[in-house]
């Protein structure tokens, strides 16, 4: 497999273990500027990132399990993980592209979600330096057919840590056949640290003035409508609290890389800063947490993404991928500590 042996600043791949079929699964760690993060190449899962805070002190701030065998055991809440063919929800589990309609896996009741049953998180990726330094780029192809979805789709995601020890992770995808696509990553953020309690007192602001509605089943039900007047309304900082399982529709659009997000935790100092490509980013707060060592609400989950069920909705931003045509995307997580979010959501230095 690429990528098993050592190469490059900050890059030190081992194997930690093997995927239910026995395919080893190796972890890369990354070290940039006081931050050390942790992937492995079983779901393309971030393992840890490990930031200070105020103080210095270093702290892992995303959930997450010391084994191989706690993420295979405890699929669900997809700690960490790349998210793929299709992030977040396809209503019916059908969608028509091109006057073909295509049947996928209902794993959320009567929806498909984040891929189905063998999404791209229960996939062991290749993995290789990154071109640029201080990274690792995993792929992996998804064959035609694969969970319902049409095409052969070579896959690709690049986690690098920036001159700052921001972590950015890039996305790319080309296909041999019209498709659809959408990918994300499934990181649960607790900026007190991972295994510390609950989240729910973290300060957020997102550039958001819309989300999309949402019925029951969490597929959207019309054209986006305004948070203002609203419990969705993030677009000044408050505390997070909790029930949320929502996609919040970006100010910036599809027109390039602004902050989506601001993440502020007062007890640590930390925060985190999202910045996104993406037009969309859904805020779950972790309440149904049913599995593992973690409770209800102990981290909070910023999925930058295309909005639910776009391949059946042409008025949302569309997801089709055709031949000839290049996927690309990236999200940066920005982390700094020692300055409380301001009204505008800007840092100030702490008193």
């Amino acid at each position: 497999m690429p990528g098993t042996e050592p190469s490059g600043p900050g890059r030190t791949p081992e194997r930690v273990g093997a995927a239910p079929d026995g395919t080893p699964v190796h972890r890369w760690v990354l070290e940039r500027a006081g931050v050390r993060v942790k992937v492995l190449t079983y779901g393309g899962i971030l393992q840890s990132v490990e930031v200070p805070d105020s103080e210095g002190a270093l702290a892992n701030v995303v959930l997450g399990f010391d084994d191989v065998a706690g993420y295979v055991d405890c699929p669900s809440p997809y700690f960490g993980a790349l998210i793929g063919r299709y992030a977040n929800r396809v209503a019916g589990g059908t969608f028509t592209l091109d006057g073909r309609t295509y049947r996928l896996p209902r794993n959320n009741g009567p929806n498909c979600l984040h891929g189905g049953e063998r999404g791209f998180d229960k996939r062991v990726w290749d993995a290789e330096p990154a071109a640029e330094g201080h990274g690792v780029r995993l792929s992996l192809v998804s064959p035609d057919g694969e969970e319902g979805f049409p095409g052969r789709l070579e896959v690709s995601a690049t986690y690098a840590l920036e001159a700052d020890g921001a972590l950015r992770i890039g996305y790319r995808a080309v296909t041999d056949a019209p498709t659809v696509v959408n990918l994300t990553n499934h990181s649960y953020w607790n900026l007190s640290g991972a295994g510390s309690g609950g989240a729910g007192g973290h300060v957020l602001r997102i550039a958001a003035g819309h989300i999309t509605p949402l019925d029951g089943d969490s597929v959207p039900t019309g054209p986006p409508e305004p948070v203002a007047g609203t419990r969705f309304d993030f677009r000044e900082p408050r505390k997070v609290g909790s029930g949320y399982d929502d996609n919040f529709v970006l100010d910036q659009g599809s027109s390039g890389s602004s902050v989506a997000a601001e993440l502020y935790d007062p007890a640590s100092g930390r925060m985190l800063t999202v910045t996104t490509t993406e037009p969309g980013m859904q805020l779950y707060t972790g309440d149904h947490f049913d599995a593992g060592p973690f409770r209800p609400g102990e981290g909070i989950a910023l999925e930058t993404q295309h909005f639910p069920d776009s391949p059946n909705r042409p008025d949302f931003p569309s997801t089709a991928l055709r031949p000839g045509e290049v996927f690309t995307s990236a999200t940066t997580y920005g982390f700094s500590a020692g300055r409380a979010m301001g009204p505008s959501g800007t840092g100030e230095p702490t008193p």
